[in-house]
């Protein structure tokens, strides 16, 4: 018999961490989405006021002392809760594992200006004299703040650094460690986004102006894409990180399996700075498709990125029916109806909602959809109530972000 070489190209996720409005491990997770359980909630912020989140909680102090959590960023806090509960359920030897063949690679919207707005704040209690801005500042607002946080945690010292991917991020860090792994960069990657949006006033303000922020007097019924009367986005904080390896290394040391990433994709609309594009989109859909070796057929959920945004749903349902047309054996549904929009972390705790469905065959709903918009109706779209499938086999994740980055993951059924 011929020994078949291991493929370095499979690489596969071997550990989840996350930190969600409305959970803080997989299981807990997953059951809020089953059950239809939202993590919206009233919140009000500095200088904006009264408005709606999806707030995170859980314990800073499990895997940090007082004084990191003071120097450190919230940011870098959700990032050093996900890594580490990532590695836990990976059930991987970490005492015994080589921190500089690891490599961190966190994907973030924005970052710094949580940072920045709380010292202006501060420092106009001392009539600006910028003899009282933070020594911290410089190492808090830094582009790879949320990766470093990590490395310095958990003493790694191979690669990290962020990737600004706008919405698109989640899904930028997975397919970067992913590709990282696959150069022979690192044996053992920490990928997938984090977000701590919902401490700035700014970005608040900025959807307001743009008529963009969801109202509702439900706090949990605010976030409702593809709703007749859906009103905008409910900005949200979390996390998610993955623990990928190549194939082979999992198998060889017996590790469980949520996944394997076979395909994916990432373009560019070039259109406009905001509003989408669904030509480019499908194109990034079909091209993730292309290199997975798959038909739209195949694909048992698509898991949208739909916001809650008037124009955005509509755009993202006419790129969704040019690729899977009338396929009867796709399932559509959507993430952010019970968390809000994690931004830098939104791709990936929405691909993550989803992957127990290879082993409990159901797909979660989009919830709060009183009224479906006939313009985002779509074939398949799976809201308020669960669906039970025969079998799952491949599931598509789609993000989207500003500036027109878009990003598409096809995670298949090991």
């Amino acid at each position: 018999m011929i020994a078949v070489p291991p493929d370095p190209h499979r690489i596969v996720i071997t550990g989840i961490g996350l930190t969600a409005p409305n959970g803080n491990a997989l299981g807990e997770y997953r059951a809020s989405l089953l059950e239809g359980r939202s993590g919206v909630s009233p919140y009000e912020i500095r200088y904006f006021g009264k408005t709606l989140a999806g707030i995170c909680d859980f314990d800073e102090l499990r895997y940090q002392k007082r004084k990191a959590v003071r120097r450190g960023t919230r940011a870098g806090s959700i990032g050093i809760y996900c890594a580490q509960e990532a590695v836990a359920d990976a059930g991987l030897d970490w005492e015994n594992v080589d921190k500089s063949r690891v490599g961190v690679y966190v994907g973030v919207t924005e970052h710094g200006n949580v940072e920045t707005e709380n010292e202006v704040f501060q420092l106009k209690g001392y009539d600006y004299d910028t003899q009282f801005w933070s020594h911290h500042h410089n190492p808090r607002t830094v582009a790879n703040n949320p990766a470093g946080e990590i490395s310095l945690n958990m003493g790694i010292t191979g690669p990290h650094y962020s990737i600004g991917a706008a919405c698109a991020a989640g899904n930028a860090g997975f397919v970067q460690g992913a590709q990282m792994l696959r150069l022979g960069d690192c044996d053992l990657a920490i990928a997938g986004g984090v977000s701590e949006s919902i401490h700035t006033f700014g970005i608040f303000a900025s959807f307001h102006s743009q008529g963009a922020l969801a109202t509702h007097d439900d706090p949990t019924q605010a976030s409702r894409p593809f709703d007749l009367d859906r009103n905008g986005i409910v900005v949200a904080e979390g996390g998610c990180l993955y623990v990928l390896e190549r194939f082979s290394d999992a198998q060889a040391r017996g590790a469980s399996i949520y996944g394997e990433l076979v395909g994916y994709a990432i373009n560019s609309d070039a259109s406009d700075f905001v509003l989408p594009n669904p030509e480019r989109q499908a194109e990034c859909m079909l091209l993730a498709l292309q290199r997975a070796g798959l038909v739209a057929e195949q694909i048992d959920i698509v898991s949208t990125h739909a916001t809650g945004t008037t124009s955005g749903d509509i755009q993202e349902s006419m790129a969704l029916r040019q690729v899977f047309g009338d396929s009867r054996k796709t399932y559509f549904n959507n993430t952010k109806s019970f968390i809000g929009h994690a931004m830098g972390a939104a791709g990936a705790l929405e691909l993550t909602g989803n992957l127990p469905a290879f082993r409990d065959g159901v797909c979660h709903p989009t919830i709060n959809v009183e009224q479906l918009d006939p313009d985002c109706a779509l074939d398949g779209l799976v809201y308020n109530e669960p669906r039970e499938l025969k079998r799952v086999d491949y599931l598509l994740n789609n993000s989207f972000g500003m500036l027109g980055i878009n990003s598409a993951v096809i995670i298949k059924r090991v």
